[in-house]
């Protein structure tokens, strides 16, 4: 690789906002936001786009049987494990349009740039949309980066929509063949490292004045679906003192783990009751049953195994209170996971190139990341967006700040790319 000659060639900055702008048409809703459920006909409609783009930049392009659209770039020695570069391309049902995209469009517009300039990286580099990385459709996330690396459950493909479709027909109706999802693993040692381009989606970097940012890793999420089950009846003849009501009940415990997340202010832990369902759901019956899901999330896996404990003790003892039953359904759980010091250094070096000094701080969110983070070393670049604002239509990062991240992005890729670590 020429690198000295290619360090400084710059992105086009133009196209990668060409593309922001198409892909942010697809999907659209109110005037800024984006629905594009996993495994929809939204989601390839984007994806069929980012195909054209990714051929454009020089790569073939496939898509496999966990629904992963990935576009290869190949290096000298097509036999080297490769250097994966992506992030995601469904969105949350009330999202933005810079989460995700900012990931693949990035890496996509670095592979346009080496294309353009006759440079053949030293490895393959891959740049990768995962399928199913927000994990709201069937209620677990990271399906496409799991699965790739082998971390799948082996009831995953029988998870059901809201519509009671599967993921299973889901994929099937996306061109995949999810019977033969043993091909589109990667074995051991294929993938050399990762590197992911991500909004924020807080606020540090906005209140630091910082365009961009140096991730040291990621906190690790419990996600956790509890349901309480009492006894309905006559919302007007039941008296007070008599009543086994699960919503009541629920809602004490929604309180109460508020409560006990919140008191621990020495490190950042966040806890969120997102999804609530109650049966029968009706104005004048006494809820029988309520099904609610936690997200709990800390650096500080201790700490994190805390909150659970005296979460599942407040159940206990509010349903037993209450005349109440529960069942605790564990739907997604991962430790900490941080960043490889030898690529945050290349994220360092290459900033202090651009006159940048990085802020460096944790992942709240979860990202395609630390499924990778499993198999090979890892690193992310933050770019700041409004207020810290995500998962909301109002979800904001600016073009001048997006080109700067693909440009130290890029940077890094060569850098990355060439390595021995």
């Amino acid at each position: 690789m020429r690198e000295e000659a290619s360090r400084h060639m710059p992105i086009n900055r133009e196209r990668l906002i060409q593309h922001f702008e198409a892909l942010s048409q697809i999907g659209k809703i109110q005037e800024t936001g984006v629905c594009r459920p996993t495994l929809s006909e939204t989601e390839k409609e984007a994806f069929h786009l980012a195909e054209e783009w990714m051929k454009e930049a020089g790569m073939t392009v496939r898509l496999d049987d966990f629904g992963n659209l990935i576009g290869r770039l190949e290096g000298e020695n097509p036999e080297a494990p490769v250097l994966m570069v992506g992030s995601h391309l469904d969105s949350q049902p009330y999202g933005g349009r810079f989460d995700g995209p900012a990931g693949v469009l990035g890496g996509i517009e670095a592979m346009a740039t080496l294309h353009e300039n006759g440079i053949i990286p030293e490895r393959p580099i891959e740049v990768v949309a995962f399928c199913d990385e927000e994990g709201w459709r069937f209620g677990k996330g990271l399906f496409g980066s799991r699965g790739i690396t082998g971390q799948l459950e082996q009831e995953e493909l029988h998870r059901e929509d809201k519509e009671g479709i599967s993921r299973f027909e889901a994929l099937k109706g996306f061109g995949c063949d999810p019977t033969k999802l043993d091909a589109s693993v990667y074995p051991p040692g294929h993938i050399f490292a990762y590197l992911e381009m991500h909004i924020e989606q807080g606020p540090i970097l906005d209140k630091s004045n910082a365009p961009l940012g140096l991730v040291t890793g990621i906190s690790g999420p419990l996600w956790l679906t509890v349901k309480i089950k009492g006894e309905a009846g006559h919302a007007g003849s039941v008296p007070m003192a008599m009543r086994h009501d699960a919503l009541l009940g629920a809602a004490e415990v929604m309180a109460a783990f508020n409560t006990i997340v919140k008191q621990h202010t020495e490190t950042p832990i966040v806890g969120t009751v997102g999804d609530l369902k109650v049966f029968p759901n009706s104005r004048n019956i006494i809820p029988e049953e309520v099904t609610f899901t936690i997200d709990l999330r800390s650096i500080d896996l201790e700490l994190r195994n805390k909150c659970e404990r005296q979460l599942t003790e407040v159940i206990q003892e509010i349903t037993q209170k209450h005349g109440l039953t529960y069942e605790v359904t564990e739907d997604f759980n991962s430790e900490p996971r941080y960043c490889a010091e030898w690529i945050k250094a290349t994220i360092r070096h290459e900033a202090r190139e651009m006159g940048l000094t990085l802020p460096e701080l944790m992942s709240g969110p979860f990202h395609d990341a630390l499924a990778l983070s499993n198999v090979c070393d890892y690193g992310m670049i933050f770019v700041r967006c409004k207020d810290g604002i995500s998962h909301n239509p109002a979800e904001f990062s600016s073009y001048e700040d997006l080109a700067l991240g693909t440009d130290l992005l890029y940077r890094t890729i060569l850098k990355v790319s060439q390595s021995t670590e």
